[in-house]
């Protein structure tokens, strides 16, 4: 699911950016800016994927806080250091260099107002990464399914009140830890009850599917401005539980695995290529503008890909293997 997101974060950013809009249609009017929401689902991924990898590491003692964030930092801060650094190479400046030097901390959300336009889309590594710190927090909240239940619901309450009182009238802040904490604990959540999950998927997986087909119709055809964030929330998490068990084609693939492996690059990434896209001048060559968007959103992924898959697999992984070698 992280190669979709991936890929609809690009198309979300493609249409927002572009002087010349494609065609006015539910498509590219409702569906593809929707797309920016699929770093919620980023979010309850990121949770159920940590916990499958350190929940149960975490609660028993068999990791150490020093290894934990380690590896956390091994992860995550390679190849985000090397879009800060080149963004930086590119408009130099004092103002630059301060959000640089926040961004390469990796703890620039906990900053009182984390507006940071170095690599403008890095405030979700941040938001991640602020959950990263709150782990072994997390870890405890998450202590078992009736624990679980009670903390969702209080977080559920926390951003409620956060958002109509605490955020200063901006509504809803992704960037903001308590407003993206029921997201994480929705993704806890379902690493709880993965087995049952999955076997219930496996038996039952049309009307799963179903579910998630029509969860995800309603929220485009319900007027959800006074449903809070409940409707995205129950999607994704719909979508992330029918992953679990699914065995179709769509999710299960070659191409979905090898996207998600380098989902994080491609994120980080896509606007430079974007702008490399820009830079081609497509509209001197496509006229119509439905087709300029679908050529400009083609350069841009490929480019991403091809990027990012040379730097992972070709740059940082020798580097990586080296140092395990010599540690």
């Amino acid at each position: 699911m992280r190669a979709y997101a991936a890929v609809g974060i690009v198309l979300m950013h493609v249409q927002a950016n572009l002087v010349i809009k494609p065609s006015d249609d539910i498509l590219t009017c409702n569906v593809i800016p929707w797309f920016t929401n699929f770093t919620l689902l980023f979010m309850i991924i990121s949770a159920f994927s940590m916990c499958c990898g350190y929940y149960e590491r975490i609660k028993t003692g068999a990791i150490t806080p020093a290894k934990f964030y380690a590896k956390r930092y091994h992860r995550t801060w390679p190849f985000f250091a090397m879009m800060v650094m080149t963004s930086f190479v590119m408009e130099p400046s004092w103002s630059t260099f301060c959000q640089s030097f926040a961004d390469l901390t990796m703890c620039f959300n906990l900053l009182p107002n984390p507006e940071i336009e170095v690599i403008g889309v890095g405030w979700f590594l941040g938001t991640v990464f602020t959950f990263y710190m709150l782990f072994p927090f997390f870890t405890f909240l998450l202590d078992n399914k009736k624990r679980g239940w009670m903390v969702l619901v209080l977080s559920l309450l926390f951003c409620y009140i956060a958002i109509n009182t605490f955020n200063n009238g901006n509504g809803f802040c992704r960037s903001n830890i308590i407003n993206s904490a029921p997201f994480f604990i929705s993704g806890g959540m379902i690493y709880l009850y993965r087995q049952g999950i999955k076997n219930w998927v496996e038996k039952h997986w049309i009307i799963a599917l179903a579910s998630c087909l029509v969860l995800t119709i309603l929220r485009f055809v319900v007027d959800i401005r006074n449903m809070f964030i409940l409707p995205d929330l129950l999607v994704f998490a719909a979508w992330l539980r029918y992953a679990i068990g699914s065995k179709d084609i769509v999710l299960n693939n070659k191409v979905a695995k090898y996207l998600s492996g380098i989902s994080m690059e491609i994120y980080l990434c896509h606007m430079m290529f974007y702008r490399v896209a820009s830079m081609l001048h497509l509209e001197r060559f496509i006229y119509n503008n439905d087709m300029l968007y679908v050529a400009t959103c083609l350069t841009t992924l490929i480019g991403a890909i091809c990027f990012s898959h040379v730097i992972k697999y070709y740059v940082f992984k020798p580097i990586e293997n080296k140092r395990r070698q010599g540690g």
